[in-house]
């Protein structure tokens, strides 16, 4: 039996590192702008669907509200540049804390409640936020943030020549929400995410402390999707509250997890690997022709892999080992 548990986790490091070897070769066979920035889409959107799957996978706490901390990431490192002449890695560090902060105010009240109903509220919390960034002048307001072009430097995280350095960033990103879920996975904190998903009350009843972990899985869901718009905001230099805290990208995080396996933690990247592709050609291919189709097209395919195989892509993969 030792030498099988031996085997399948030898098995499991060298296909690991072969996806990773794999990654790292990927824009040195694919030179050209758009399979480059598309790899860049889905690392971002792979590690905020990790990073929402913490909470809402693992925790079984099914939030609409993550685009809150994707937002306050986003304005953190553009605001500390162009009020205060900072690195955008400060902003981020900052951004993170504050979204960490933000998500214990948010979750405190709100995990009184259950079901749709905190997931209704933490949509509802999203747009009020969205609306006070709108008005709030000293960040823009609706006109949003320029962030200003400089030299090519890692310190201010601006590359204007290559798409390399924001590729292997994002890369990183997505590794670290894959590594700390699978830490999180193993740990005393992801049993208890799980006993808490399974059912509270039962899991209240055997000592686990219901809030205080739902709360940590908050805090570490936004502290990750807050460094994930940073990275955003210095990819795209410009930022608005339509483009960093719109309804849709929290609901698309969610999508990207649940199709692909949620509560997984190959799910959400499996899942981004499948929509943002087709997100994006869809919208490419037949977006153009102004009548909604991409969007149509989109969307049934989404309904016909969920109603296949609801467990989501993952599902297939683990019916074909069963079999």
């Amino acid at each position: 039996m030792a030498s099988g548990v031996a085997a399948g986790s030898g098995f499991l490091y060298a296909r690991n590192g072969a996806l990773l070897a794999a990654a790292l070769a990927y824009p040195f066979l694919f030179r050209q702008s758009f399979p480059q920035d598309l790899a860049i889409k889905i690392f971002l959107f792979g590690g905020l669907a990790s990073a929402w799957n913490v909470l809402g996978g693992f925790a079984g706490q099914v939030s609409l509200g993550n685009a809150i901390f994707f937002g306050v990431g986003a304005y953190a490192a553009a605001v500390v540049q162009t009020q205060w002449g900072w690195t955008p890695w400060a902003g981020m560090l900052l951004g993170m804390a504050a979204s960490a902060g933000i998500g214990a105010l948010i979750g405190y009240p709100c995990f009184r409640l259950k079901g749709h109903y905190f997931a209704m509220a933490t949509l509802a919390i999203g747009e009020v936020i969205s609306t006070l960034f709108m008005n709030w002048q000293w960040v823009g307001g609706a006109v949003g943030v320029y962030i200003p072009l400089r030299d090519d430097t890692w310190k201010y995280f601006q590359f204007g020549t290559t798409k390399l350095p924001y590729y292997y960033v994002m890369l990183a990103f997505l590794v670290s929400a894959l590594l700390l879920s699978a830490a999180l996975l193993r740990s005393r904190m992801g049993y208890y995410f799980r006993a808490i998903r399974e059912d509270q009350d039962a899991a209240r009843s055997l000592g686990v402390p219901a809030r205080r972990y739902k709360l940590a899985a908050m805090g570490i869901s936004a502290a990750l999707t807050s460094a994930g718009g940073s990275l955003y905001a210095q990819y795209v230099l410009f930022i608005d509250p339509h483009s960093v805290f719109p309804m849709m990208l929290s609901i698309q995080v969610v999508l990207i997890a649940i199709l692909g396996g949620v509560g997984t933690l190959w799910g959400p990247v499996v899942g981004a690997m499948v929509l943002i592709p087709l997100s994006e050609f869809t919208r490419i291919y037949i977006g153009g022709t102004g009548s909604g189709l991409d969007l149509i097209a989109y969307g049934l395919l989404i309904i016909v892999i969920s109603v296949i195989q609801p467990r989501g892509v993952l599902g297939f993969f683990r019916k074909a080992g069963a079999a």
